[in-house]
């Protein structure tokens, strides 16, 4: 079977929003009504065709992107259901990158939500066009005028019904579109008539000869309204606001009408790409240059591993060897998949807008551009979140190494680091739920139980004040001995320092080469004169300095913005070596260190914290509690405020517990790493006291 290659008749649409506003039941009652699927599903039953994995089944809400398709007339819809809970938000980003439109589902009851707000801005960042529907309209305590005007104080005017209720509750007969001239119109909560002239206005405002006329009395025709309504969504000049209540499948068929005039083609989103260092505009011919990426990985159950992959140009077929950003060399692809929820069906090829999924290819992962144009980057969060984790049977470290790269691989928002300081390995998500859900998962799938705890948090080390010093490495046990002399100069090197300026002071009057880290902000200088340390020593003295740089000096952390000049030594004909040179300078960097004010440093992040207005005096309280500075709070509508803070790592590692109970669930918050900041004296002697009980610990 092939697949579709007319780009027009296809429509790519991701549903996005908040937990529990209902996107699993209305792509569900979608797939039943168009007959691509038969039978009564229900997500509290574990009968959703969407949330398919055990997980979800149990805990009764999305927890994967999951992709589906089903046809409207000549039209093919491959949607996409996302989680609502924002601890999962890297699969509605990925999802977002596959698509060309984002619907917005909102509650009808509860109104937009922490989560609605995050996904329409990144809908927005990935350049979607963007709908917005209002499910659950037969919850009772709906005011429907209300929270449209909520949007639009939200998100402006540009935010018009094209739809609007026949009553609410346990009332709701059904929806009218407002762009149709309709006579039954008794019991609309908002009067048709009264939106229909700024609706007209808002679609023709992308067509200046359209709008003249407009003004001048002649009307678009409906044919200019529907190429005009396209243009209009693209550029976000309209967002038409559509409602409906799946669980009953009331307003269904008018929102699957309405999805199709206004849910993008393929070929009306810009894109771009590079190939080598240009900029090229991405084209939609299926005879074209492949351009294609993964957006998406799954591991199934038989531990299969599916790439869904979006192609955007050119034509994809089983067996054709196509160039991959994330391979060496060409790679060979496998037999392609049409995909409906969890079941897959062989495809002949994809075209441009097709979303196909290819099974077991090692070299493909999530992001990965096909074709000689690469795609920009998928930007999923930072987590920042995370536990310490060892296996809790003892043997099954190979196992554990095994089941984390397959969680690695599948969620882009879950990193896996062991720590060169903590000796930990640390596993990293966006929140105590995510990880938790990991967990779960591990438990069932490879039946592995892990122990978890608090990980040590990742403090640097650095100086606050320049020093000197040397250090003599000198060794004689009969036969040939050891001997190397290094004196040096250290300088703090605060982070953004310019370092070709920093070179030109007069303290390096006689520079002769360098070397930086830029990783660790390092800078070793060689400015030796007279020989008085060959030339084919100094890689052990640079190998030594950064091996100290790992090691530490005070509290075994690694050591960062800091400036080490070698200037003077001395060497022996006979018993000088690489070995003896490298502890020499390993050494004589320890003696200075500690002679130049040294300190502490640790990881400090951003955060955006999202609560009700009268829940910011509770934040700032909070905040000041745990070391942070607060800089600033912005209203984002709807009664919430945006909180902008700055604080220690080590005080935020159980804030989102602390944040949901001041909240009563309903604030949120994002982290990312800003930079690091000296520890102050009464907490770094905590922190020096507590390495040195583990240290005797580890050694007793």
């Amino acid at each position: 079977m092939a697949k579709s290659s007319a780009p027009k008749s296809i429509r790519n649409v991701a549903f996005c929003g908040h937990g529990s506003a209902g996107k699993t039941t209305l792509i569900d009652q979608l797939l039943v009504n168009s007959g691509a699927k038969s039978g009564r599903p229900i997500v509290d039953d574990g009968t959703s065709f969407c949330d398919f994995d055990p997980e979800e089944k149990h805990h009764k809400h999305s927890i994967e992107a999951s992709i589906a398709h089903f046809f409207h007339g000549d039209i093919r819809f491959n949607v996409i259901d996302t989680p609502g809970y924002p601890d999962f938000i890297g699969q509605t980003i990925g999802a977002m990158y596959g698509v060309d439109t984002a619907a917005i589902v909102i509650n009808a009851h509860a109104g937009i939500e922490v989560n609605t707000r995050r996904v329409f801005q990144e809908a927005g960042k990935a350049g979607l066009g963007r709908i917005i529907v209002i499910n659950k309209m037969d919850d009772e305590n709906v005011n429907f005028e209300n929270l449209v005007a909520s949007i639009q104080e939200l998100w402006g005017s540009a935010c018009v019904p094209l739809t609007v209720p026949i009553g609410h509750g346990h009332d709701l007969k059904g929806v009218v579109n407002t762009l149709v001239q309709n006579s039954e119109t008794a019991g609309a909560l908002i009067d048709p008539s009264s939106i229909r002239e700024p609706l007209i206005e808002s679609i023709i405002e992308v067509d200046e000869a359209v709008m003249e006329r407009y003004f001048e009395g002649t009307p678009p025709t409906e044919e200019e309204l529907s190429q005009l309504m396209v243009k209009a969504i693209a550029q976000g000049s309209l967002i038409p606001i559509l409602c409906c209540s799946a669980k009953n499948n009331i307003g269904l068929d008018e929102l699957v009408d309405a999805m199709t005039m206004c849910c993008l083609p393929p070929d009306v989103v810009a894109r771009t790409g590079r190939q080598g260092s240009e900029a090229v505009q991405i084209g939609f011919n299926a005879d074209g240059p492949l351009i294609a990426r993964v957006f998406k990985t799954r591991i199934d159950p038989f531990v299969q591993k599916l790439s869904y992959i979006r192609v955007f140009s050119g034509t994809m077929k089983k067996d054709d060897h196509v160039e991959a950003s994330t391979a060496r060399k060409g790679i060979k692809l496998g037999p392609l998949l049409d995909v409906q929820a969890d079941e897959t069906s062989p495809v002949d090829s994809a075209g441009p807008g097709d979303i196909v999924a290819i099974a077991k290819m090692d070299d493909l992962h999530t992001g990965s551009s096909l074709g000689e144009i690469r795609i920009r980057e998928i930007p999923f969060p930072t987590p920042m979140v995370g536990l310490a984790v060892s296996p809790k049977n003892r043997g099954d470290e190979a196992k554990l190494s095994g089941a984390l790269a397959k969680v690695t691989e599948e969620d882009p928002t879950f990193h896996l680091e062991r720590d060169p300081q903590t000796k930990e390995l640390v596993m990293t998500g966006m929140s105590e739920l995510h990880l938790g859900m990991i967990k779960e998962r591990l438990a069932r799938r490879d039946k592995l139980e892990l122990e978890t705890k608090e990980p040590k948090i990742p403090y640097r080390e650095t100086i606050q004040m320049p020093a000197d010093g040397m250090y003599r490495h000198k060794k004689q046990s009969g036969g040939r001995g050891q001997f190397g002399e290094v004196h040096i100069h250290m300088y703090p090197l605060p982070r953004g320092t310019e370092i070709s300026e920093f070179l030109t002071k007069a303290r390096f009057p006689s520079l002769k080469e360098h070397h930086y880290d830029e990783k660790n902000n390092f800078l070793w200088v060689d400015s030796i004169v007279g020989g008085s340390i060959p030339g084919n020593f100094m890689p052990a003295i640079e190998k030594g300095f950064k091996e100290r740089l790992a090691r530490g000096v005070i509290a075994g952390y690694q050591i960062q913005n800091i400036c080490v000049d070698v200037h003077f030594g001395k060497h022996h004909p006979v018993d000088s070596s690489e070995a003896a040179f490298k502890t020499a300078a390993s050494m004589a960097f320890r003696n200075v260190f500690q002679q130049a004010k040294p300190s502490l440093l640790e990881p400090i992040v951003s955060l955006e914290v999202s609560v009700p207005e009268d829940h910011v005096g509770d934040v700032y309280s909070d905040m000041s509690g745990r070391r942070g500075r607060v800089l600033g709070s912005d209203s984002v509508g709807g009664g919430m405020q945006m909180v902008k803070a700055e604080a220690p790592l080590s005080e935020i590692t159980t804030y989102a517990r602390s944040l949901s109970s001041m909240t009563g669930g309903q604030g949120s918050f994002t982290m990312e790493f800003s930079h690091y900041d000296v520890v102050p004296g009464n907490i770094q002697q905590e922190i020096l006291s507590k390495a040195k009980l583990d240290e005797e610990e580890d050694e007793g």
